[in-house]
């Protein structure tokens, strides 16, 4: 019996907290729409979707080419060798700096060594040969001839003695230019064939990248005129450089011209044959702009959310617009909006047109911020 009454008075408790929950959700639903934050209560009444806003600005936007290029080396070259020969010391590391003129690999050598000493014995030979007849010649006891015949043939020998010393400078590769060294895989004992890369050099003090323009804007290029460059590599930094040179030719099936633009590269983050995304800036031009996020793209159009007043409270209306260049996060709006108006900042994916939504409205601050620099309305 006990049990019995213990169940009554629980089950009457439960189904009174019902009631009591019931109630309370009418009352708080009836103060949202009767108050404030409802439709009759402010401008960003409405029991809608919570939305942020931004206002249309006037932004700067720069006419730009862009265009890709591949950057290279101020000067760049394979190490090889002319000859089939071994190589018996190897003079560098990877990635090593280097001189003009350092010695790299040296190769095999032992006939150019014998020519050596075989030549200057000959010098020798030839120089008391000379020595001797040139006295007696003086003398008068050997005709002056055979001491001019000694002569020539002091000269023949040291010839043949800086010939054969070229040929063991030959054993010998040295770097072209200054710069520096990749990865080789040769060690002493490797058979070098005539062609094969023993090393690269590059010389990526400055970076040179060479990108096609269209010919139509042949007009506005000229040697001396800035331009940025972008790469993967290093996300979000600009490089700044100027073009170098333009070719005196048009490539007759792609109707584009090859300019040449040259960029400093201190520390050498640039590396030859990095896909490099150049920028060259005509003007800059001032035009309405929203944040990327305002905008939404249907088919061949593009449509953003203007916040109109409603009967209830605010409202999204769905306006069409003609967008041009995408630059810094913000979209520039050709028509369809002009600066002031108020666009739904965020979120669109989640509102219907003329559906009723609640601003996220922000301080007294933020908004007269807004109002003049449409990144803090994002």
């Amino acid at each position: 019996m006990i049990k019995r009454h213990f169940f009554l008075v629980a089950a009457g408790i439960i189904l009174a907290l019902m009631v009591l929950a019931a109630v309370l959700r009418v009352v708080f639903a009836s103060n949202d729409e009767g108050g404030p934050g409802g439709p009759g209560g402010g401008p960003g009444g409405g029991r809608g979707q919570v939305v942020s806003q931004a206002v249309i600005a006037d932004r700067p936007f720069s006419d730009q080419i862009r265009v890709l290029g591949v950057a290279r080396g101020q000067r760049s070259v394979n190490i090889t060798s002319s000859t089939t020969e071994l190589i018996t010391q190897v003079l560098f590391t990877d990635g090593q700096r280097v001189a003009a003129g350092a010695p790299l690999v040296r190769l095999q050598a032992r006939e150019e060594d014998a020519g050596i000493i075989e030549a200057r014995a000959n010098v020798v030979q030839a120089e008391r040969e000379y020595e001797r007849y040139r006295v007696l010649a003086e003398r008068g006891v050997a005709p002056r001839v055979t001491a001019e015949q000694a002569e020539t043939s002091l000269a023949t020998a040291r010839a043949s003695l800086s010939a054969a010393e070229a040929r063991l400078g030959d054993r010998t590769i040295r770097a072209p230019f200054s710069g520096v060294l990749g990865l080789t895989s040769v060690t002493a004992g490797t058979l070098i064939n005539p062609g094969a890369v023993i090393a690269t050099l590059d010389d990526i003090s400055v970076v040179r990248v060479d990108f096609p323009v269209p010919e139509r804007y042949l007009g506005v290029l000229r040697a001396g005129l800035p331009l940025t460059a972008t790469a993967d590599a290093y996300a979000g930094e600009v490089f700044s450089g100027r073009i170098a040179l333009i070719d005196t030719r048009i490539n007759e099936t792609t109707r584009a011209v090859t300019a040449r633009a040259e960029f400093p590269n201190p520390g050498g983050r640039i590396r030859p044959g990095m896909m490099m995304r150049v920028a060259v800036t005509q003007g800059l031009r001032q035009s309405a702009a929203v944040p990327e996020a305002a905008v939404q793209y249907e088919g061949q159009g593009a449509f953003v959310y203007r916040i109109a007043p409603g009967e209830k409270g605010s409202t999204a209306q769905r306006v069409e617009v003609q967008t041009g260049a995408v630059e810094g996060g913000f979209v520039e709006i050709l028509s369809g909006l002009t600066a002031g108006d108020k666009v739904v900042g965020s979120g669109l994916n989640r509102i219907q047109p003329n559906a009723p939504i609640r601003v996220n409205e922000p301080s007294r601050a933020g908004t007269a911020g807004a109002a003049s620099n449409p990144a803090s309305a994002r």
